[in-house]
């Protein structure tokens, strides 16, 4: 897979997963009572959930980035 391959599918799939994560949400939403009846815990645990995941992942590829510095490679 080319560079330019990896840019489009992050520009399109990018927005596609945003928009399938807000159906999520709605469908919780719609689906559970609990959730209606307690918005705030349900948005934060919708908020919080993305951010430790992108978190997570640019913690990981920094630390990998700074193994290989290390290394020399």
């Amino acid at each position: 897979m080319d560079k330019d391959t990896k840019f489009a599918l992050l520009v399109v799939g990018v927005p596609l997963l945003g928009a399938a994560y807000c159906a999520l949400m709605l469908g919780v939403m719609f689906a559970f009572a609990d959730a209606r009846q307690h918005p705030i815990i349900t948005a934060t645990v919708f908020v919080l959930a993305p951010s430790l995941v992108s978190g997570s992942i640019w913690l990981f590829s920094s630390f990998r980035a700074k193994n290989k510095e290390r290394l020399g490679l």
